[in-house]
């Protein structure tokens, strides 16, 4: 890209973040914008991040790697990013966070039509746990509603936000021409990102979420104690002596400044887990120190208990400084007892709701265990399916002394099977059941209170070959993993005893992402069993049952759920249907995140075009890819187990970067797919009319994603699991 291309220019200090560093560098990658440069600057790096930004570098021309003979720090690496930097703007971000999704042409459009000297935006924070919290004081980007551009003066309270690199865009020239370069040691954004403020002619606020930041990060030397907090000093030392160089341009600042950097000191000794023990006296002295040296002419102090640690800190009293802090403390908490009160109050009306159920629960798990009973579930009680269902129905024929009992949804119960013995979701058959079993499996965690007790035997099947992330590798996307609890995965992947893999992708991933001490058992998915033992009469009969008439081609389109946005930019079922013409039948089946309420069914035709019918409730998955001629899906996992039929598969993928980007993928789907592959709806047209769904170039790779993907699958899967399982045979 040539340098007069280039709007932003992204600087990314690298070290020691090999876990994250993919991530990161996918999320800018995967951007929509394209008029942006990564500058990515090995610091030295003693893992494998040198050789991945060389990888991405041999790939996309957009990635330029400058590695640094010897580490120098996060500002010295900033400042060798800077060096290399072409674009009219910069971007400091850190390579153990994210970029959100779309937000450079978001960046760009303000930069475009405001030309500021420096832009904020707004951030969210990744926690350690899995969820997703809001920046503090976010609030200053948009009250009072601010103009374009400013200058700091006429809105001060800039100054109260995060003053870090990485929530800002600044104008390359300015910042250059400043003559501030970021410190060495901790704290080293406090020399840039404060001078860039005050000397600013215009400022502008983007109230938009563009950077996820990890907060809390294990291993962050923020969050560690360590004498290095006491870098800070040396960092605000810079921050008066540019005050000082500006002259009195500057002097209306300083004592904003000033309260600024003492907050910011009795922050840091207030905070557990910075200072060391024996030296907080000492920081405290220098605290102290600073006070007498950098307070301006005519300081007032602030109000309240802020005023109350800055006179301490001016008489230099710890004693009293430290006396006071677990008060501090206490109020903080208090604070946020306050505004956390409502959610507890409904937290405990639950919790006092499902007291009796867990007691008895827990009552009917004191007695002994039923080694003849087994607890089948499948999709959160939703339905009868997948691979517990295969693996139900091996074991009555294989293991009948093993009565099988299915937990079930009262909405679901209608839908089972003749003979199947089941408890609705809830019941006290259900608690019973489900305290005595010895066998419990299903396809996603049981509930947290279903605990494991000693000798029983949960079997984890899952529904899926994993090419999105899935586990703990999800704690690297928020957007898929919003809600989740990582912790808790944790516990629940410890109680397994079994896993199921389908294939030998799957028994990379899995003990990566779900920890534990279970057995991998590599048998291939029991609900794929049917793809190898249903004959054609079958097939026949299942195609007479959806109207699908002798000699006509069904298509079945099959989308996965998207965090993001929903069923994704769906295709156009009506433009579809006229294209493929009155031979063929297009089924369509919502993923069952977006098929609640759907009309199995449903259906209509225009003349000449395919008939177009609604199959996104029907029951049972496996009888639609058997009926079906043509799978077109995106990146859900059902192109995985149709995989094993050796019928034509294309990818409809019109938005594969942002998922890539935002949900996290394992491996590269278009690079690697099971068959033709269409990025747009008339690409997807054009498959069908050229012929290209068929053809020998499809075939080709159908073939080596079949070997790839579906290794073990053989029509025997279920019988395996339950001769190791339930029969206790060896493999």
């Amino acid at each position: 890209m040539e340098p007069s291309q280039v709007l932003i220019s992204l600087v990314l200090p690298v070290y020691g973040v090999e876990e994250y560093l993919r991530p990161c560098l996918d999320s800018m990658l995967g951007q929509s914008f394209s008029s942006f440069e990564v500058i990515a600057v090995d610091d030295a790096s003693p893992d494998g991040c040198g050789a991945i930004l060389d990888e991405y570098a041999s790939r996309d021309p957009r990635v330029r790697v400058v590695h640094l003979e010897r580490n120098g720090g996060l500002g010295e690496a900033r400042n060798a990013g800077l060096e290399h930097a072409r674009g009219d703007y910069v971007w400091f971000v850190d390579s153990d966070d994210l970029i959100a999704d779309e937000s450079l042409s978001a960046i760009a459009g303000r930069l475009t039509a405001a030309r500021p000297d420096v832009l904020f935006f707004d951030y969210a924070r990744l926690f350690p746990e899995g969820g997703v919290g809001p920046a503090p004081r976010a609030h200053l980007l948009r009250e009072p509603p601010p103009p374009e551009a400013f200058e700091l003066r006429s809105r001060p309270s800039v100054l109260e936000l995060m003053m870090t690199a990485w929530n800002k865009a600044i104008r390359r020239d300015f910042l250059t021409g400043l003559g501030v370069r970021f410190g060495q040691g901790l704290y080293e954004d406090l020399p840039v990102t404060y001078p860039i403020l005050v000397a600013a002619e215009r400022i502008s606020l983007l109230d938009r979420v563009c950077y996820l930041y990890r907060e809390r990060r294990a291993g962050a030397i923020t969050t560690t104690v360590s004498d290095r907090h006491f870098d800070v000093f040396g960092q605000y030392e810079k921050v008066f002596a540019f005050l000082d160089e500006r002259g009195a341009a500057a002097e209306e600042f300083r004592a904003q400044l000033f309260d600024r950097a003492i907050w910011h000191y009795t922050t840091i000794i207030d905070e557990p887990g910075r200072v060391p023990a024996a030296r907080q006296r000492e920081f405290f002295a220098r605290m102290a120190e600073h006070f007498a040296r950098f307070r301006p002419a005519g300081h007032v102090y602030p109000p309240g208990a802020r005023g109350v640690k800055f006179r301490l800190v001016e008489r230099g009293d710890y004693r009293l400084f430290a006396a006071l802090r677990p008060v501090n403390q206490l109020r903080l908490k208090a604070r946020r007892g306050v505004r956390g009160a409502v959610g507890a109050a409904r937290t405990a009306t639950r919790r006092a709701r499902a007291l009796p159920a867990l007691l008895y629960y827990e009552a009917y798990k004191r007695l002994p265990a039923d080694d003849g009973l087994a607890v089948y579930a499948a999709y959160w009680y939703r339905s009868y399916s997948c691979n517990p269902r295969a693996i139900y129905e091996a074991a009555r024929e294989l293991a009948p002394d093993i009565h099988g009992v299915w937990v079930v949804r009262k909405d679901a119960v209608a839908s089972l099977p003749a003979g199947v013995d089941h408890a609705v979701e809830g019941s006290l058959r259900s608690l019973r059941v489900l305290a005595r079993a010895k066998y419990l499996v299903n396809n996603v965690n049981f509930p947290h209170t279903v605990s494991k007790r000693r000798g029983s035997v949960h079997v984890q099947t899952l529904h899926g070959t994993p090419l999105k992330a899935m586990g703990l590798d999800q704690r690297h996307y928020p957007v898929g993993a919003r809600g989740m609890n990582f912790t808790r995965l944790r516990e629940h992947s410890a109680r397994w005893d079994f896993l199921l893999s389908a294939n030998p992708h799957s028994s990379e991933v899995w003990p990566r992402v779900y920890p534990g001490s279970y057995e991998l058992l590599e048998t291939g998915y029991p609900r794929n069993d049917r793809y190898f033992r249903t004959g054609p009469e079958e097939i026949a009969a299942i195609r007479a049952r959806l109207g699908i008439e002798p000699g006509q081609t069904a298509v079945l389109y099959a989308p996965t759920f998207r965090e993001y946005g929903g069923a994704g930019p769906l295709p156009d079922p009506s433009r579809l249907a006229a294209a493929l013409g009155p031979d063929h039948v297009l089924m369509l089946r919502s993923h069952y995140y977006d098929a609640e309420g759907a009309q199995t069914g449903a259906e209509r035709r225009a003349e000449g075009a395919a008939r177009v019918v609604d199959l996104s409730s029907y029951p049972v998955v496996e009888d639609l890819c058997l009926a079906a001629d043509v799978l077109v899906t995106d990146y859900s996992s059902i192109m995985f187990d149709y995989a094993c039929l050796d019928r034509p598969i294309v990818i409809y993928a019109p938005d594969w970067e942002t998922y890539r980007a935002t949900r996290g993928v394992t491996f590269d789907l278009l690079a690697e797919p099971p068959g033709a592959v269409a990025e747009s709806e008339e690409q997807l047209i054009e498959v069908f009319r050229s012929g290209a769904v068929a053809s020998d170039a499809a075939g080709e790779a159908r073939a080596a994603f079949r070997r790839r993907f579906c290794a073990f699958d053989d029509g025997h899967a279920a019988e395996r699991v339950v001769r190791r399982v339930f029969l206790g045979e060896k493999p």
